[in-house]
């Protein structure tokens, strides 16, 4: 019992001693010590163990007991002292907290005596400034008073003066009177209760309408409405009767405007009316001959009349505009079947350069008056009135075919006159319209009859595949028509015409590119195999001619430029046409029918080199390799293959040179056209004997080097084939590689030919398998058991990569069978 009371003892003084981390580490702080026995995490056992470490040591164990019972004495004393020491600390404590209790009363107190004198002091402050206040709030009405008297005496004897000089008519005086005694007038909103200042604000506003109505009876006489004659000039009344009507209500100085521009393009309607010859379209340049002396004789005669901010001038020209515009869309509806295209364009670009000169005159600023809101202002890529009228050798540059290439212009500000009179034209604009789809259809026509009467272009490999003449002309016109469009409108008639625009370009890839392409012809019968095996240059197999792979390689070209200018085409057209109607405009039907084309010529270059080499395959097929004796060099059809290749790529090449990534494209083509035929005739090849397989696995190594040097074959500039390329031929060769690598393993034993099958080919399967065992010439019973064999194993992944495949081959093989490989190889590299 004992024993455990003592255990309970030492676990509750344990728990009693356990100091959480901060308070560990503030006692560490102030009482620093390198003692073991002072660290929180002290362990007996560890510092007996330091303390003896070995049993020899066990020999001190007196001295150290007595040391150790020396620092408990010590430390015993060291407790008792600290503990003596603080048996009066309580008894100090108590006295000083009662002395601080004593001090916070008397300062409490001192502060509640503060407080008293302080409310004191505010109510003395409150009774001096009284008074203070007082005479403030007397002052400020005071103030107000006299101010608002002087102004009531203001305005009083500003309204009699101001009925005086109206009646006397002295507007210079009235102009600088009236704005004063509006001014002043506004001081008195907040007292039009009181009786005297409403009746004197009613006589303010009796006064300007009467100055209104004075004045427009001045304007009148001076400027009648009936008749043409005019006074000899303006007055100086006038000029200050414009001055007044500045301050007066708007509607005044808008109805006075009004009157004198209608009286100044009286002339004009009558002039120009509908039944007047000169009023009609091939007329139009006499509109705008008239415009222009008016506006000279307004300068002269009445241009210090008007006040500048009302910009007489530009309103004359502004309502001249509209006039026109009703005038002409009039005219034009009535004689509409006489307008034909030359005089319709003649017209627009009289009138297109009309709007340019406005634009450099004057500012626009009036048009904000509400009176052409309608009319969107075009994108800033359609502005052509910003420069001089164009000269036709100006007209001819626009037409070039390069324009299409050349880099924007900077932006040229926007012409606020745009469509200001051309908007009457747009109606019209389907003649335009029609006329360019005549004169497209006209222009495809005379393409096609060129072709015929030229025949094909001639073979000049130095240019590197010419692009017919044709298309370029037809961009040409394109952009001529474009550029003429957007300047008559930027609206309907641009969708319109790209409408056209669309059915001509496929017009253009189907009766001039895709209609031109040779037709194939892929008979090769009659050869027999003696024939072919002698087969050399010049020999009759059916292919295209030269002419007609230049021909192929020529529509190629021009399909691909057709393209890119089919996509810069589509750009210039958006920048064209207004901001809402730029998602109609889509060319991607189009540029995919040149796309097809290009594909449709690529397809018909591998199908021509493709049927030049089926004769060679067919011939490797029906060889009977069982009887070859011996491995010499290449067989007569790799040689034959190798012949078509070099007779065609390298004049494929030379024409391509200027879209060098269609020439690629030819080439992976080919390459997976060529390779897996390849590998169907070769499961042809049946059955092969050992030496048959290794002069097959020659030729098939030949060929693969002269696919992977495809591209560059015949240059004298050696380029590195693409690597997407290289990788196709790597590929599909090196599994043709394999498979004769499998023929020529001997099937015995049977588990490691099948082995050998999975590590050679990766996508191994009994279909393959089969036609190898046929390669072999194996019998039906023998190749039941090595297909259940090969159905057992199959799911075993393949090990190891192609690389190592011809290694993985020779280990389980006899030494025999891997020394006839090895040779073989050496014989390969001996060639190459």
């Amino acid at each position: 019992m004992m024993e455990e009371e003592e255990l309970e003892f030492v676990e509750e003084l344990e728990a009693v001693l356990q100091l959480t981390p901060d308070v560990q580490l503030a006692i560490e702080q102030v009482f620093p010590s390198q003692d073991p026995l002072d660290r929180a995490d002290f362990n007996a056992v560890e510092y007996i163990n330091t303390l003896f470490p070995t049993e020899q040591s066990l020999a001190n164990i007196d001295e150290v007991v007595n040391k150790i019972r020396l620092k408990i004495r010590r430390l015993d004393d060291n407790i008792r002292t600290v503990v003596r020491g603080q048996t009066n600390v309580g008894q100090d404590g108590r006295q000083a907290l009662e002395e601080a209790q004593k001090a916070i009363q008397q300062l409490f107190g001192k502060i509640k005596d503060i407080k008293d004198k302080a409310e004191k002091s505010e109510q003395m402050v409150k009774e001096i400034t009284r008074d203070i206040k007082q005479l403030d709030h007397a002052k400020r009405h005071l103030t107000t008073s006299i101010t608002t008297l002087n102004h009531l005496h203001m305005l009083a004897g500003g309204v009699d003066s101001l009925e005086a000089m109206t009646r006397r008519r002295q507007y210079g005086e009235v102009a600088n009177l009236l704005q004063g005694v509006m001014n002043v007038l506004e001081h008195f909103h907040k007292y039009m209760g009181i009786p005297q200042i409403r009746q004197l604000s009613e006589r303010v506003k009796a006064a300007q309408t009467e100055l209104g109505q004075q004045i427009l009876a001045d304007f009148e006489e001076a400027f009648p409405s009936q008749g043409t004659k005019r006074p000899g000039g303006p007055s100086n009344v006038l000029r200050d009767a414009c001055l007044v009507a500045n301050i007066l209500d708007p509607r005044i100085k808008q109805e006075i405007i009004k009157k004198f521009i209608k009286q100044h393009l009286s002339e004009y309607l009558v002039l120009f009316q509908e039944n007047q010859d000169v009023a009609w379209l091939d007329k139009i340049d006499r509109r705008y001959a008239w415009i222009k002396r008016q506006l000279v004789d307004y300068e002269e005669k009445y241009g210090r009349m008007f006040p500048r901010e009302w910009y007489m001038t530009e309103r004359i020209a502004v309502e001249f505009c509209h006039v026109t515009r009703t005038e002409l869309a009039k005219i034009m509806r009535t004689r509409a079947k006489e307008i034909e295209v030359k005089l319709l364009l003649f017209a627009i670009q009289r009138t297109t350069n009309f709007e340019g000169f406005l634009a450099k005159r004057f500012s626009g600023c009036t048009l904000t008056d509400g009176t052409l809101k309608k009319l969107e202002s075009p994108p800033p890529s359609t502005n052509p009135f910003l420069e001089d009228e164009p000269t036709p050798e100006m007209e001819e540059l626009v037409m070039e075919k390069g324009d299409l290439d050349q880099p924007k212009k900077p932006k040229a500000p926007d012409n606020p006159f745009h469509g200001i009179v051309s908007k009457c034209f747009e109606p019209h604009l389907y003649v335009y319209i029609e006329s360019q789809d005549k004169n497209l259809g006209e222009l495809i026509d005379r393409f096609v009859a060129d072709f015929k009467a030229q025949g094909p272009p001639k073979p000049n490999t130095d240019e590197g595949g010419a692009v017919l003449p044709s298309c370029a002309d037809l961009f040409v016109y394109y952009k001529k028509c474009m550029v003429q469009c957007s300047q008559l409108s930027t609206g309907e008639p641009m969708i319109a015409l790209t409408t056209i625009f669309q059915k001509y370009l496929r017009e253009y890839a189907w009766k001039i590119l895709s209609g031109n392409l040779p037709k194939t012809t892929s008979s090769s019968g009659g050869l027999t195999i003696s024939s072919l095996l002698k087969e050399k240059e010049g020999s009759e197999v059916a292919k295209f001619t030269l002419e007609e792979l230049c021909l192929i390689c020529s529509i190629l070209s021009t399909a691909e430029y057709c393209l890119a200018t089919t996509q810069q085409l589509e750009e210039k057209l958006k920048e064209k046409v207004d901001v809402s109607l730029t998602e109609r405009i889509n060319l991607t039907g189009e540029m995919d029918t040149f796309s097809t084309v290009i594909s449709s010529s690529i397809q018909l270059l591998v199908q021509d080199l493709d049927a030049a080499c089926d004769p060679a395959l067919t011939a490797m097929s029906k060889m009977q390799w069982q009887n070859v004796e011996h491995v010499g060099d290449q067989s007569p059809y790799v040689t034959s293959v190798i012949l078509h290749i070099k007779q065609n790529v390298p004049i494929i090449r030379d024409n391509l040179a200027s879209t060098r990534k269609y020439f690629t494209q030819f080439c992976i083509k080919f390459a997976n056209s060529f390779i897996p035929k390849f590998i169907t005739h070769l499961f042809k090849c049946k059955p092969i004997s050992m030496v048959g397989a290794e002069q097959l696995l020659l030729d098939t190594h030949s060929l693969k080097m002269v696919l992977l040097d495809l591209p560059s074959i015949g240059s004298q500039v050696v380029r590195k084939a693409p690597a997407s390329y290289t990788k196709i031929v790597v590929k599909g060769m090196t599994r043709a590689e394999m498979i004769l690598k499998v023929v020529m393993a001997p099937h015995e034993p049977l588990v490691v030919f099948v082995d050998n099958y999975i590590k050679l080919l990766t996508d191994c399967n009994t279909e393959t398998f089969q036609k190898i065992l046929d390669m072999k010439g194996l019998k039906r019973s023998e190749q039941s058991s090595m297909l259940e064999l090969l159905r057992q194993r199959l799911p075993t992944p393949p090990s190891g990569p192609e690389g190592s495949s011809s290694l993985s081959l020779l280990a389980p093989t006899p030494e025999q069978e891997s020394s006839r490989i090895r040779k073989l190889e050496k014989l390969i590299k001996k060639r190459l």
